[in-house]
């Protein structure tokens, strides 16, 4: 393959070996041994509702620290700077946002997808509607970019061999405790390879450190926005406007309304469990600057003439690490790469299965239905496995994925929006929010296609975004208020009074108000220490 034209070729010990293929023994026996357990519908696709905060939190990590992330924070920190970190700082203020306004309605109207909630608030159109795009960007964007990832790792092993072939190996692994063990097994798999991600990301970052010589070493000879989180307007990165429309725009499709993220909050024994474990989630995610942007930055020195900014990341594994570790490593890059794959197919085959099949054929038992979803997720991860390949055509990865969601995503965020804190929005304003919002997408995305103008993908959402709200203004002119039960999930200033008199003489450490507080503390103050 073009791209991967001049790259060197790394050799792997015994150890390594015998490292990986453990791993991978470990994983499938997971999944196979929980296959046993799943007796329905609910505890296959929902790991039975009873999961608690620290299993969805790691979950939740590791399903968006995958490999897609790993190769594309590296890459673009080696490629523009630093300012990438401002997609993962920005999930706190996200979660706190999800947990604060939107997770009890959520989780107390006991829904199995996304868009079915999308449903109890407006309608079965926008649900179908929801259901087919998110079905679309989680085998385009999300499954198919984990196997491009993947298969740039091991094609720095084996670059004889396709890639095509690589990316089918990878998906079938992957495709094989996920259709057996469900939810569980994935969550399960998910603390097992996030123990395994931060030890590989810990182990590449001080060695890295050590080598480029400290935090001089690294920093000698770069300009000071490449260390910058903030950037001028004119940036090809992170614009400072970008980062402040589109940037959270981009992270409330991903974190609040993304069924493969969504569906661990879904698994919540209650909706505190469900809380904690999102702001734990965000916890997690601003380390990632020291552990994964910044090995970026050292690279820079290490290794200046890449050919490719997504080979940042397994460059860094192959040169700096040695024999043995390596192998530890690397299963922790596989790690992540299985953690995204497993999400992404387990809630398309819950879309599929719970949105089109059981809402065309209500009867179904619920072992039918668990039946179906197994086989929905073998067709995916083959469609996955086909497109991946076509990765390659686009710059880097990290593009490649940012860029899809902008001109797609606007659309079903305003509905969301609209919907938690307007009553007075209905379906028929949803659906002209939606078709317009859609048709302009479009149209913006041709335009770029054929070199008319060029237009920053973080500018692309937020004119969509404002496009589809004055679709819904202009359909609450014509339409009549909606139900009382649909009403029942807006938020509203009398649900938070009542929430604060239920919460009243809960201790602090478990007060998800006073975490979100600590959290957003904690996370300005690490933008103002890198601004």
């Amino acid at each position: 393959m073009g791209c991967m034209e001049g790259v060197t070729q790394y050799h792997f010990g015994t150890v390594d070996w015998i490292l990986l293929g453990l791993y991978f023994a470990v994983i499938i026996g997971i999944g196979v041994r929980l296959a046993t357990r799943n007796k329905g519908a609910e505890d296959y696709f929902l790991a039975g509702r009873g999961m608690l905060w620290p299993l969805i939190g790691v979950s939740l990590f590791a399903s968006n620290i995958s490999s897609t992330t790993l190769v594309g924070l590296a890459g673009e920190a080696y490629h523009t700077g630093i300012s990438v970190f401002n997609y993962e700082w920005m999930a706190s203020i996200v979660l706190v946002f999800f947990a604060v306004f939107l997770l009890p309605f959520i989780l107390r109207a006991r829904v199995f997808t996304l868009p079915e909630y999308l449903e109890k608030r407006f309608d079965g159109s926008l649900r179908l509607y929801f259901s087919g795009l998110t079905l679309f960007l989680n085998i385009v964007v999300d499954t198919a970019g984990s196997l491009f990832a993947g298969a740039l790792l091991l094609k720095l092993i084996f670059p004889e061999i396709d890639i095509g072939w690589t990316i089918s190996a990878l998906a079938l692994i992957a495709g094989l405790y996920t259709v057996a063990g469900g939810l569980k097994a994935v969550i399960y798999t998910d603390a097992l390879q996030t123990i395994l991600l931060l030890i590989g990301a810990v182990v590449i970052s001080v060695t890295a450190f050590t080598q480029v010589g400290g935090w001089s070493g690294m920093t000698e000879g770069l300009a000071d926005a490449q260390l910058s989180l903030i950037r001028p307007m004119g940036d090809p990165g992170v614009p400072w406007l970008g980062l402040l429309t589109g940037v959270p725009l981009l992270g409330f499709y991903f974190w609040c309304t993304n069924q493969f993220m969504a569906q661990r909050v879904l698994s919540a024994k209650n909706v505190d469990q469900g809380g904690r474990g999102v702001l734990f989630a965000a916890l997690l995610k601003l380390p990632v600057l020291f552990l994964m942007v910044l090995p970026g930055t050292m690279a820079i020195h290490l290794f200046p003439d890449l050919p490719r900014p997504d080979l940042v990341y397994p460059t860094l594994m192959f040169e700096l690490l040695p024999a043995g570790l390596l192998g530890l490593v690397l299963a922790g890059f596989v790690a992540a790469l299985m953690s995204q794959i497993d999400s992404t197919l387990n809630a398309a085959s819950t879309l599929v299965t719970m949105d089109f099949v059981r809402k065309g054929k209500p009867d179904l038992s619920d072992r039918h239905l668990m039946v179906i979803g197994r086989w929905v997720t073998v067709g995916f991860m083959v469609l996955a496995a086909v497109w991946a390949p076509m990765i390659e055509r686009f710059s880097s990865l990290f593009q490649y994925l940012q860029m899809v969601l902008s001109y797609t995503v606007p659309p079903i965020v305003a509905a969301y929006l609209a919907g938690t804190f307007s009553k007075r929005v209905n379906a028929l304003e949803a659906r002209y929010g939606a078709v317009i919002g859609t048709g302009t997408g479009i149209g913006l995305f041709l335009l770029n296609v054929l070199d008319v103008f060029e237009l920053h993908f973080l500018y692309v959402g937020p004119i969509l975004f404002v496009v589809s709200l004055v679709g819904i203004v202009v359909g609450t002119l014509r339409a009549p208020a909606p139900s009382g039960e649909q009403q029942a999930l807006v938020w509203t200033v009398e649900f938070y009074r009542k929430e604060s008199q239920e919460m009243r003489g809960v201790s602090w450490w478990k007060n998800y108000r006073v975490l979100s507080v600590w959290l957003l503390v904690l996370t300005g103050a690490l933008v103002w220490a890198f601004r």
